[in-house]
């Protein structure tokens, strides 16, 4: 053996050693090693573990990146951020025209749909990429099962969103018709849902029917005469013993009426039979169930205007969908006692009271101590109660009782194409100053209407109603609730004698005239 290659002999156990302590040395002139796989800073107990899975529900890649997976979190998280900024864009834009979501029920099923599955997907895959089999067998058990437990969780949001958007549409189809069903409805335009109108005017019919009585009682009878581009509203209350009200030349019951709705009939030509003395003879109505066109034709002849659409609510129904909304707060003047002749079911004690839908059923119709024109006033302060108190997120938040008792309550001839532009007209509402106009003594006797003078007053109010609020002036106080802006105060008057004397010719609002805030 020569020198040199003595000297180039290595034995074979220092061989081992010296590779044994260069084993991840960085070689002269080359980079970092390449790490064989991730790892964590410290091993994943089975909290952790849970923790991480949960913490991917709301940010969808964290426990990704806590894995090691920079790549697949980087890319959900910003996936999920494009989702909801494109979800926020959507919202924003469609603010002011919130009725364009009624449209998209379909699509939001099925939304909801995917995205329980996809969330569930997600959740799953957050779990197997924090490796739970490095766990014990007692950790991978529990961790599966509270797993198993955050998927039901994860999923339920999404199946409610569902089953709630399904209520409503369903609600929906069975309360308002096809534009197409009805010869006296006009087709709904995109572009010019209300044709071409500058105000809009609905009669809200409260019907009195019950299961020991026949036919349709007209017991409270209100317009709403909207006006499209502001929303402000001027609310009509026509009293039911309204009587020999006219009819539009040449209907079928003006040739039979020529001079009013007449005495002959049982309760002298009320106001509140019209609908049923309609239904009951379709031969002097025009045709089978004409009621609500024959009540809407008379109304519109008596104000001077033309009734666009009706909404019947079953006053039995109300009540329903005041307990619905978690009640109505109403400021009560005096005590209200109801039921039968002498109000031995209950009391509605004065002051600032939130009513249940019983309550606020029976302060809205209760005669004890009182009349109709008191009534009225207080159907007035109900109906405005509801349309102040009926926000969006209370109805969002109580959807699917709203629904139920939606179905069970109301029928109209609101065509189902109209809901998403009424939906954007009620907002405007909901924003814009309501008046208040009730045709009662002393300044109008329901026994003989001076027709005249209910129109001229009618349009006075309707103009007056686009004017600043500080210079508005009203042809007719509403004559119930008092000038201190309460409902009615009778006092010690009869239940005959009318309690209504109109002092204060100055127009309130209704909430000023109810105590709404």
């Amino acid at each position: 053996m020569t020198k040199d290659e003595e000297v180039g002999t290595v034995p074979a156990d220092r061989k081992r050693r010296a590779t044994r302590r260069t084993r991840g040395a960085r070689p002269a002139g080359e980079g970092a090693p390449r790490s064989a796989a991730p790892r964590f800073a410290k091993p994943l107990t089975l909290a952790s573990v849970l923790g991480w899975t949960m913490l991917s529900v709301l940010v969808p890649g964290a426990a990704h990146l806590r894995a090691g997976r920079r790549r697949p979190g980087l890319i959900l998280i910003g996936v999920y951020a494009v989702i909801l900024l494109t979800a926020l864009a959507i919202v924003l834009i469609n603010m002011t025209r919130p009725g364009i979501f009624l449209g998209w029920t379909t699509a939001i099923t099925v939304i909801a749909a995917v995205g329980a599955l996809a969330w569930f997907a997600l959740m799953l895959a957050s779990y197997i990429a924090l490796g739970p089999s490095k766990l014990g067998q007692q950790g991978q058990i529990v961790s599966g099962i509270a797993v198993g437990i955050l998927g039901v969780a994860v999923m339920s949001p999404f199946a409610l969103t569902a089953q709630l958007v399904m209520s409503g549409q369903d609600a929906l189809q069975q309360i308002f018709p096809s534009g197409q069903k009805d010869p006296d409805i006009a087709p709904v335009k995109q572009e010019d849902p209300w044709n071409g109108r500058d105000r809009v005017n609905f009669l809200l019919v409260g019907g009195d029917g019950a299961g020991n009585r026949d036919g349709v009682r007209t017991d409270s009878m209100t317009v709403a005469s909207v006006h499209v581009q502001t929303g402000n509203t001027v609310l009509f209350s026509l009293p039911r013993n309204l009587q020999h009200v006219r009819f539009p030349a040449g209907t079928p019951m003006a040739r039979h009426f020529p001079n009013g709705f007449q005495a002959e009939l049982p309760n002298g030509g009320l106001l509140n039979e019209v609908w049923k003395f309609a239904n009951d003879n379709p031969q002097l109505a025009g045709g089978k169930n004409k009621g609500h066109r024959v009540l809407m034709d008379a109304i519109g002849q008596t104000l001077g205007l033309k009734i666009d659409y009706y909404a019947l609510v079953n006053m039995y129904g109300f009540a329903y969908l005041v307990d619905a909304i978690g009640g109505l707060k109403i400021r009560v003047e005096r005590d209200i006692p109801w039921g039968g002749l002498y109000g031995t079911a209950g009391t509605i004690k004065a002051g600032t009271r939130v009513l249940s839908g019983e309550e606020a059923l029976w302060y809205g119709r209760s005669r004890v101590g009182s009349d109709d024109f008191s009534r009225m006033a207080r159907q007035r302060c109900v109906i405005g109660a509801f349309a102040q108190q009926a926000t969006p997120m209370k109805v969002l938040t109580n959807f699917e009782k709203v629904a139920r008792a939606a179905k069970r309550m109301a029928s109209t001839n609101i065509p189902h194409e109209l809901l998403e532009h009424l939906v954007n007209l009620a907002v405007k509402v909901k924003g814009a100053r309501i008046t208040s106009l009730q045709f009662v003594p002393p300044e109008f006797y329901s026994g003989r209407p001076d027709w005249i003078k209910i129109r001229k007053a009618s349009a006075k109010a309707l103009t007056d109603s686009l004017k600043p609020a500080r210079k508005t002036q009203v042809a007719n106080a509403s004559a119930a609730p008092s000038a201190s802006g309460t409902p009615t105060r009778n006092g010690a008057a009869g239940p005959t004698e009318t309690p209504t004397r109109n002092t204060n010719k100055s127009a309130k609002s209704l909430s000023e005239l109810c105590g709404l805030n």
